[in-house]
């Protein structure tokens, strides 16, 4: 009898920590020592952590060439965050490889330490933005909560949450707590021809949008600073290029001889913009290097 019961006691205990491992668990408190950046992440178990990043890229704000206006604007506003003043979301968008993420990560390295931390969170977990909220909202660090790349398709349900997020939740008003978005569309939502078909026009020949239109920029509008980047002139990128093959230790006379090779690769690509710049430089620094 007894090691029948002994049996039915162990099953009992493998199912009970079977079930334990597929419901959801709280969100713990990660090791803040481990690094200055974490990402969000949610097994298919339904558990979810804060992992720390263990190789936080090495960019510092001075490398970021071209792109003045739009440094002086997140600087700020992360340097009143970190300082303890008011401070808003921004929302940070243009064209692609243009600085956005890597302005961000350098304001990251620049203010580090004086206790700016930063999340990173994929659209799809930004239902979950109120438990990370709740887990840093005591600590004594400034976190950023970082979007890269955002953009919803109607009825995605990670656009509501951050809707109301934004705009007068617990998250928003968490002292501690700023999210940046970076994204390629003003808007956020795409945008179709039909939705042209809801403007009113007033007696007076006012165009007023109709409500599908203020529903895709109504999130938009939620980010209190809204910072554009553009796509560079060939001046620009060629002074861009010249930036990261000098920290490579490329010679003035090789940077000087590489101009035409730069235009051409930045033709091959159809775009200039700082990511080709880097690429570009990468690629020539390491031809040098082999030579």
């Amino acid at each position: 009898m007894n090691a029948a019961f002994e049996r039915l006691l162990a099953r009992a205990e493998t199912l009970i920590d079977r079930i334990e491992q597929v419901l959801p668990q709280t969100l713990s408190q990660p090791d803040w020592s481990a690094s200055n950046a974490f990402r969000y992440r949610k097994r298919s178990s339904g558990r979810s952590s804060l992992e720390p990043v263990r190789h936080i890229g090495a960019m510092k704000l001075g490398d970021l060439k071209e792109i003045d206006a739009q440094k002086e604007k997140i600087q700020r506003n992360t340097l009143q965050f970190v300082r303890g003043q008011l401070a808003n979301n921004v929302l940070l968008t243009g064209a692609r490889g243009t600085g956005k993420s890597s302005l961000i990560r350098a304001c990251l390295n620049a203010y580090a330490p004086l206790g700016l931390r930063l999340i990173e969170v994929d659209k799809t977990d930004l239902i979950d933005l109120p438990d990370i909220v709740d887990l840093v909202s005591a600590r004594p660090e400034k976190f950023i909560v970082f979007c890269d790349d955002l953009s919803f398709e109607d009825g995605e349900p990670g656009y509501k949450a951050l809707k109301s997020i934004l705009d007068g939740s617990v998250a928003a008003t968490t002292p501690n707590v700023l999210i940046y978005a970076t994204s390629n569309r003003r808007h956020l939502l795409p945008e179709h021809m039909q939705d042209n078909l809801s403007y009113t026009h007033s007696d007076d020949g006012e165009v007023h949008p109709g409500e599908v239109i203020e529903e895709k920029i109504s999130l938009s509008e939620r980010f209190g600073l809204w910072v554009s980047f553009y796509s560079f002139n060939q001046d620009e990128y060629l002074a861009i290029v010249t930036q990261w093959l000098t920290s490579f230790g490329v010679s003035e006379s090789a940077i000087a001889s590489a101009r035409p090779q730069a235009l051409v690769w930045a033709l091959e690509r159809g775009a200039r913009s700082g990511r080709v710049a880097y690429q570009f430089a990468r690629d020539l620094a390491g031809q040098q290097g082999l030579a």
